[in-house]
């Protein structure tokens, strides 16, 4: 479910490239998730990690995870 997750936010990324040549992506409705890298393909691999590991960090606290195009990931209270 997380690796279907991720790659949703993947297709879902928003990539630009900055002044000085190197790229930062974002992916539309999960704050905080924000990748920056020297390469296009460098980018994209951060930002895969920087989605699950925002993922866990949220399961781990009990937090809501938004669903990305209809791919939900089920938060139950903590014990």
């Amino acid at each position: 479910m997380i690796t279907e997750y991720v790659a949703c936010g993947l297709r879902k990324a928003r990539y630009d490239k900055l002044e000085d040549g190197t790229f930062v992506a974002e992916v539309p409705g999960l704050r905080g998730v924000l990748s920056t890298a020297p390469t296009l393909e460098e980018c994209r691999r951060n930002l895969a990690e920087v989605i699950e590991e925002w993922v866990l960090v949220r399961v781990s606290r009990g937090l809501r995870v938004p669903p990305l195009g209809g791919i939900e990931v089920a938060v139950t209270g903590r014990s």
